[in-house]
């Protein structure tokens, strides 16, 4: 049985749908600018001059960060059984301490632990670890669950993209091993040496640190500029379609639900629930939504101005 503390807890800890919950809301802010202060002050302290000038002031902040992240972790591991992904509270629980958004919140405390409690030790490289408190702004942020659910629904064309860019990787890194491995043989003097030229080329970074020598060498790194601008353009393209397509898809669905609610000429508190639900997951702003909403009655209401009228009438 879930409690109404429970509940509460869920609602101010998940976010916010940017109106009424002032709590939420300033959850939602204050964590998240906690967490760009944190990346602020790990990079900060990997510089040593820094780190030893300001440590107790580091070490402080490090205090209060694992104290609010383990207190965060602990309230949302509690309250999860509010979500109602699970039947029961050890279920959700587990289901959400093994999701990606759990492992994150976890992992945003343990390398702390570890360097309070194992001394003596060189740790340093903790600190590194600590960056993936990046991660938690996720759970205000689509950004990340967009990515992969784009290349999910491009899988295919992805797949087929990369294998392209595969096959002028592996050509281009053969040639040039053949070209130019007797003028330089400390950078392709076999095919792997040579990888790191062909991936430079190829994705158009071109730092310059090798190049081609010979006549043919060049004529091949040409060949290799020309593919590696086609594949990226072409990978590039697919993901870009693949947000696009996304978004409309929302759009749509949006716009299925509000011509559904309107169905009888008004949105009721429950129609209007689900729509806040649905603005709110899919990352719509408040307008945005209101302009569908005015966009669809309009065009129900000229539908109803056109219409003929009826044969009693």
């Amino acid at each position: 049985m879930v409690s109404a503390r429970q509940r509460r807890a869920y609602e101010i800890l998940e976010k916010s749908d940017g109106e009424g919950d002032w709590a939420s809301r300033f959850c939602d802010r204050f964590l998240a600018g906690f967490i760009v202060l944190n990346l602020v002050a790990i990079s900060l302290e990997s510089v040593d001059s820094l780190a030893e000038l300001y440590h107790p002031y580091f070490f402080a902040f490090e205090l209060l960060s694992v104290g609010v992240f383990g207190l965060e972790y602990a309230l949302r591991l509690w309250a999860a059984p509010a979500s109602g992904a699970a039947p029961t509270p050890l279920r959700a629980r587990l289901r959400y301490a093994l999701s990606f958004h759990g492992l994150v919140d976890l992992i945003a405390i343990l390398p702390s632990l570890v360097a309070f409690f194992a001394t003596g030790a060189d740790l340093r490289w903790l600190r590194v670890l600590r960056m993936l408190r990046l991660f938690k702004i996720s759970h205000y942020n689509s950004a990340l669950e967009d990515l992969f659910s784009a290349l999910r629904e491009e899988r295919s064309s992805f797949a087929a993209a990369l294998y392209l860019f595969l096959i002028a990787f592996f050509i281009a890194s053969t040639l040039m091993h053949l070209a130019e491995r007797t003028l330089q043989p400390e950078h392709f003097g076999s095919i792997p040496a040579a990888m790191w030229w062909s991936i430079i080329t190829l994705t158009t970074v071109g730092y310059g640190d090798v190049s081609p020598l010979s006549i043919l060498g060049k004529i091949i790194g040409g060949g290799t500029a020309l593919m590696g601008v086609c594949t990226v353009a072409l990978l590039t393209g697919i993901m870009a379609n693949a947000f696009a397509n996304q978004v409309q898809g929302r759009r749509t669905i949006f716009e299925a639900e509000v011509a559904h609610a309107l169905e009888d000429g008004t949105i009721t508190e429950d129609e209007q629930r689900l729509l806040d639900e649905l603005r709110t997951r899919f990352d719509f702003s408040e307008e945005y939504a209101r302009a569908i909403i005015d966009l669809a009655r309009e065009k129900l209401e000229g539908e109803d101005a056109n219409s003929p009228p009826s044969a009693g009438a």
